[in-house]
């Protein structure tokens, strides 16, 4: 599929007796997660088309058009769900989706090519660039001001200052 995916939420399991499904979103605002429309897989085919939700903690407890039975929901958990980059909102001037980092080219100041933006994890402590240089394996570099103080979405480029070394 040519259009990028966003990963939204993952199913969580079951929710009740009724068919409804616990969802886990990575959305700002959980009830957000309906007016997608159909969810997608990570293979671009459509998951689930979410009829009617409600807000819990962590996410929200829906019903989908697909599931009718708890046994269905529940041989759901664990399923990814993604929308195509194209069906968020425009980013605010100034602003930009973390998925929009990924393959940008990453730079000194001094226009040193260190490679491209592989991902962008946070493992608690705050988001993380994994950087792929031109040979060699990967490394990881803090997202804050102080190491990435330009951010060139439309030059398709990020200027960075590598921290030093230590040991």
């Amino acid at each position: 599929m040519s259009e990028r995916l966003i990963q939204v939420a993952r199913v969580a399991g079951a929710f009740g007796v009724r068919g409804e499904i616990r969802i886990t979103t990575f959305t700002e605002d959980p009830m957000a997660l309906p007016g997608y429309g159909t969810l997608l897989r990570d293979d671009g085919q459509p998951a689930l088309t979410l009829s009617g939700a409600r807000p819990v903690k962590g996410g929200l407890v829906a019903r989908a058009k697909e599931v009718a039975t708890r046994e269905e929901a529940e041989a759901l958990r664990g399923l990814r769900l993604f929308i195509t980059r194209d069906s968020l909102p425009p980013p605010e001037e100034d602003e930009f989706y973390l998925a929009d980092l990924l393959g940008l080219s990453v730079e000194t100041a001094q226009g040193e090519v260190l490679g491209k933006v592989k991902a962008v994890q946070d493992f608690g402590a705050g988001d993380l660039l994994e950087i792929q240089p031109p040979a060699g394996a990967s490394w990881w570099l803090p997202f804050t001001r102080e190491t990435v103080p330009e951010v060139k979405i439309a030059e398709g480029r990020l200027i960075v200052v590598r921290p030093a070394e230590t040991e």
